[in-house]
């Protein structure tokens, strides 16, 4: 299988507190030569002043003056880094319980995550809760490393234990693709390098399977929905008559000539011309930002959607959705509050709280209506007007919203189309 040496994963990193998730990443981009000069030579620099004996591969990633003088992760700690193969992402999300919401936010543009075991403790709550929210934003790819196996001398009985004890976790969730390596980030086995110390295991590395990992089908290329951002009106000669509609493709596939509608309006209309900002092209796909015209003259503006008339989203002004609250401040039932929703944006309530999820046991909640922060659970939300939606599961673009606080303009929520 040949990979797009330009193609572009995104991936986050999750574990409790001492799994070693920035150790891992440090040790990453340490053996495979993505750290400039100056950043290894501060970093040699300020481990010598702590007294270590080697080199903290976490302050790679720790970029915050509390989180170094701490020794843990507070805030998504985002690194980019590429191979010969592919570019990438990083997003170094927190452990603790209380960061779950910065967990969230890192993780709901990720093509993998990387879940970190420790080889001493197994399978935790944290872990349960990590995995939880992993499916919860269905991520595609799910890696668990089992870190720290030079602490339990290397032994294959307890990475198969941690194995056998997962695979039972996983079944109740909803994970496409999982892989396991067991791994020392802080001696670097099986992280960029094979390890000598574990010949048991015949699988890849991490890097490889980072670099091998096959995600040009994650996207959707059925549904073709493009929202529009802004209308397109330049005063100069040889556009004096153009209207394009612009913004970025959302999902699918749209070509010159495609029969499409704009909702919510219904009109239909073909597609006249596909511009970028190198020219005009025959075809879009998701990502691209592009400007369509159409061969109608018809009433458009931001917060529309263009889509095919053969495949057209749900049009509603009531649906229910998966929350994440992240507000200090708890809800409050029937509150006012605006939706937004790809390039659309609409006064909106919390009609119920259907249940709250205990994320560390799965069972669910039903005497509570109120969320207090980094709590998670199913509500219906009501809209002053339709917006068009996707389920999450199939559409990530269409099927996510967020909530503002009309009086602070504070985002309090995240949600997932049921």
């Amino acid at each position: 299988m040949e990979i797009d040496k330009n193609q572009l994963l995104r991936f986050t990193t999750a574990g409790s507190v001492d799994d070693g998730k920035s150790t891992l990443i440090g040790r990453l981009l340490y053996d495979s030569k993505s750290i400039f000069e100056d950043q290894l030579e501060a970093v040699e620099n300020t481990s010598k002043k702590k007294g270590h004996d080697n080199i903290d591969l976490a302050m790679f990633t720790d970029g915050l003056k509390e989180e170094r003088e701490q020794g843990i992760t507070i805030d998504v700690a985002y690194r980019y880094f590429t191979t010969p193969k592919r570019k990438f992402i990083i997003a170094d999300t927190p452990g603790h319980i209380q960061y779950t919401r910065n967990m969230i936010t890192g993780a709901s543009t990720a093509n993998a995550a990387i879940i970190l075991v420790d080889a001493r403790h197994g399978v935790i709550e944290q872990t349960k809760r990590h995995s939880f929210i992993a499916s919860l934003l269905q991520i595609p790819h799910l890696i668990v490393c089992i870190n720290k196996m030079d602490l339990v001398d290397y032994g294959e009985s307890v990475y198969n234990d941690i194995v056998a004890h997962y695979e039972e976790l996983s079944s109740k969730l909803v994970i496409q693709d999982i892989t396991y390596i067991p791994i020392s980030a802080l001696y670097g086995d099986n992280v960029v390098n094979r390890s000598t110390n574990m010949d048991w295991y015949k699988g890849a590395t991490l890097l490889y399977t980072l670099e091998t990992l096959h995600i040009s089908n994650d996207l959707n290329k059925i549904d073709a929905r493009f929202p529009v951002q802004t209308v397109l009106r330049p005063q100069r000669e040889g556009f004096i008559d153009y209207r394009g509609y612009a913004g970025r493709v959302a999902s699918g596939v749209f070509r010159k000539g495609d029969e499409v509608v704009a909702l919510p309006s219904g009109f239909t209309s073909k597609i006249k011309s596909i511009d970028t900002f190198e020219g005009e092209v025959e075809e879009a796909f998701v990502p691209m930002s592009i400007a369509i015209t159409l061969q109608d003259d018809i009433d458009i503006s931001r917060g529309d959607m263009i889509v095919r008339t053969n495949n057209r989203p749900e049009t509603s002004q009531e649906f229910d959705v998966m929350l994440c609250w992240m507000s200090n401040k708890p809800s409050q039932p029937r509150t006012k509050y605006t939706v937004y929703h790809t390039e659309n944006s609409q006064k909106a309530m919390i009609k119920s709280v259907l249940y709250k999820i205990d994320i560390n046991t799965y069972n669910r909640i039903t005497e509570e209506d109120t969320f207090i922060m980094n709590e998670i659970g199913r509500v219906t939300i009501r809209t002053t007007k339709p917006l068009m939606i996707d389920p999450y599961g199939t559409n990530r673009t269409t099927g996510s919203i967020i909530l503002i606080d009309d009086n602070t303009n504070e985002t309090v929520a995240a949600g997932m189309i049921v």
